[in-house]
């Protein structure tokens, strides 16, 4: 009897682990993306998910001694907005499996736009690929890590 009850415990366990996986909530909060520059926040508006950046590892340009600019946005009028603040992730549609698809991500270090990717590796670890929209073997995949708060 014993041995049945833990069984059923150790099976219920894994199957509530591998349903949280699967949960697209799972990928709402804070991350930590591969160089550790800056945490991202990841909300949900409406039906789609988007991440902006909360927090830079240096918050102050070397040459102006101001919040760093998203100086390469190809729209020249975009130019001065902060990147504190900024949206790089737009438009991500949960398809099932821990798969995130049909967003954009922007990178503030060159001023372009990719077609994005999210998985759910783990509860604390995902990965977001960016690529060249319509050449999805043109691109980089980063594993990201949660903020524990």
């Amino acid at each position: 009897m014993k041995r049945f009850l833990f069984s059923l415990l150790a099976f219920a366990s894994i199957s509530i682990y591998a349903q949280d996986i699967t949960n697209p909530n799972l990928i709402l909060g804070e991350w930590i993306p591969k160089e550790g520059k800056s945490h991202v926040k990841i909300e949900k508006i409406g039906n789609k998910y988007f991440g902006k950046v909360i927090w830079l590892k240096e918050p102050l340009d070397k040459e102006t001694g101001k919040p760093p600019l998203d100086k390469k946005n190809p729209d020249e009028s975009m130019r001065n907005q902060p990147i504190m603040g900024l949206r790089i992730m737009k438009d991500f549609v949960y398809i099932g499996e821990g798969v995130f698809k049909e967003g954009r991500v922007y990178d503030p270090k060159n001023g372009k736009t990719y077609c994005g990717k999210i998985t759910i590796i783990s509860e604390n670890e995902i990965d977001l690929r960016g690529n060249i929209c319509g050449f999805s073997l043109l691109g980089r995949t980063e594993t990201w890590t949660r903020i524990k708060n």
